[in-house]
């Protein structure tokens, strides 16, 4: 909830501002493909949980070039087998969150979501105090899902602006 709160309030965007600074490990950006780049959400449902969004501001999905979402669904297949590798999950939830009634956080800049899921992932901590335990950090899952990268993917994917 405190992030919801947060989100109305925020200034910029994190889809635009993150890639720009160049500062990527500092912005949880994982790779950049041409069009889109992924990047680890600040406030993960699960570890692993992962956001791909394209550099051109738009709250669409209908709005992206065909460029851009075929960059956005290669780079979710890429994910998708390291997240396999490197957590093993039972399933995913992959989706976007378009509009703000939807509960996207950041409305104005579409953005996929990659949520590993395990059965039985919920648990009395989440149902009793709302309060998710993770069992890594955000630098132990990025250290976790770059490791996994086959190295010709990382040559084209890390750091490319």
């Amino acid at each position: 909830m405190a992030y919801i709160k947060r989100a109305f309030e925020s200034r910029g965007c994190i889809f635009c501002d993150k890639p720009k600074a160049g500062r990527d490990r500092e912005n949880l950006i994982l790779a950049r493909g041409r069009y889109c780049f992924v990047m680890l959400n600040a406030y993960p449902y699960n570890s692993g949980h992962l956001m791909i969004a394209p550099y051109r501001h738009i709250g669409q999905p209908s709005l992206l070039r065909e460029v851009e979402f075929v960059d956005l669904f290669r780079l979710l297949r890429v994910f998708l087998n390291a997240l396999d590798k490197a957590y093993t999950p039972s399933g995913y939830n992959i989706g976007m969150n378009v509009g703000r009634p939807s509960g996207a956080g950041i409305p104005g800049h579409v953005h996929l979501h990659v949520v590993p899921r395990w059965t039985g992932d919920t648990n009395f901590m989440t149902v009793i105090s709302g309060t998710k335990v993770m069992p890594e950090t955000l630098d132990q899952s990025y250290d976790k899902i770059l490791s996994v990268l086959p190295d010709d993917i990382k040559s084209r994917l890390i750091n490319k602006w």
